[in-house]
């Protein structure tokens, strides 16, 4: 009887502080904040005993209360650490993926306290995020699909109409610029489905061994000669050892270079001259496009890789050709630099590792 009668007590008591601690307790004393200021105050308690033992000289119950305040400290500290520091600093692990597009990356929960709500409300964001993106992806890749139809259209009927012989003078020059200007969205187009297979992970490379020294001579004879009609000259310059060779996508590499060299016209055009050369630097192989323009301004120069950054150059485009570049290098286990030429221009550098038996 007594037995059970102590249990009966030990469960009343047990009840009512998790009553209290759950209902009754003020906000100053919930969660971490109130586990602190009640060690705090045990702290400095046993502290200020501690003195007025010491002041009355009785030394034993002075160290007593000294070192009961040193461990306590000690271990309020260890409480911290396990309690606060290392789940925040796992939060900041987190939030960093997320801030490097890993949208919908969640941190685990430990406890419900102020750490907990911090960890719901960043997994919250991080889903959140997640939607709205994965939302951008579909709308993009979608009206990238309805743009298609309606610009092939425009493209085929506009050059069709240019074989007409009797359209002459400003009727001519405006299917000119139809026909100009529909090729241009055209390679938005592609850009921007580009640009969704890469963020929604449908974008494969076909690998094997490509011949750097073949794919880079076949890019010079293509593009020189569309060059050549607009003035401006495309210097190639290949180690005569030749170029060792690596595990790409032989396709999608070459889409990469002609991307870099269509920037390199495009914004360097007032140097009237592009370089193209490659050169093996130990276990990388390295391709560099240099353009005598302008160059970069420097704030740009930051954030030219950026998705959608288009800016302050006075050429237009949609500001994802270098981003796709750079995405489609990384999936190589490259790397893509831009950069301004010490002499003046743009110098894009394009480093792929070199293939490993």
């Amino acid at each position: 009887m007594d037995g059970n009668k102590g249990q009966a007590l030990r469960e009343r008591a047990a009840a009512l502080f998790g009553r209290l601690r759950r209902e009754n307790l003020p906000d100053t004393l919930r969660g971490l904040k109130g586990v602190w200021l009640v060690g705090s105050c045990a702290c400095a308690l046993l502290v200020l005993l501690a003195l007025i033992c010491a002041l009355a000289g009785e030394g034993g119950w002075a160290s007593a209360f000294a070192a009961a305040a040193v461990l306590l400290l000690l271990l309020s500290n260890i409480w911290f650490r396990e309690r606060v520091t290392s789940p925040i600093l796992g939060l900041g692990d987190t939030a960093r993926r997320i801030a490097e597009g890993s949208y919908g990356s969640l941190a685990e929960k430990f406890r419900d306290d102020e750490v907990g709500s911090l960890t719901e409300a960043i997994n919250n964001m991080s889903v959140k995020i997640g939607e709205a993106s994965r939302a951008q992806s579909e709308f993009v890749s979608s009206v990238s699909h309805e743009l298609r139809t309606p610009l092939t259209a425009i493209t085929g009927w506009s050059e069709t109409l240019l074989y007409d012989e009797a359209l002459q003078g400003d009727s001519r020059r405006g299917i000119e610029i139809i026909s100009n200007e529909a090729s241009r969205l055209t390679v938005m187009v592609e850009e921007l489905l580009e640009f969704t297979r890469l963020r929604d992970g449908r974008f494969t490379l076909d690998l094997g061994t490509v011949d750097l020294s073949s794919l880079i001579e076949e890019v010079d004879f293509t593009y020189s000669e569309l060059l050549r009609h607009d003035d401006i000259q495309l210097d190639c310059s290949l180690p005569e050892e030749g170029l060792p060779p690596v595990t790409g996508d032989s396709a999608r590499l070459k889409q990469v270079l002609l991307n870099i060299l269509d920037n390199a016209v495009k914004y360097g055009r007032s140097g009237r001259r592009v370089e193209l050369s490659a050169s093996a630097e130990g276990e990388y192989v390295r391709i560099c496009v240099r353009d005598h323009g302008p160059g970069i301004a420097e704030e740009d120069l930051p954030h030219v890789k950026e998705r959608f950054y288009k800016g302050r150059g006075k050429e237009r485009g949609s500001g994802i050709g270098l981003a796709v570049c750079d995405e489609i290098v990384a999936l190589h286990s490259g790397h893509l630099k831009v950069e301004n030429a010490e002499s003046g221009g743009a110098l894009v550098t394009v480093e792929l590792p070199v293939k490993t038996q």
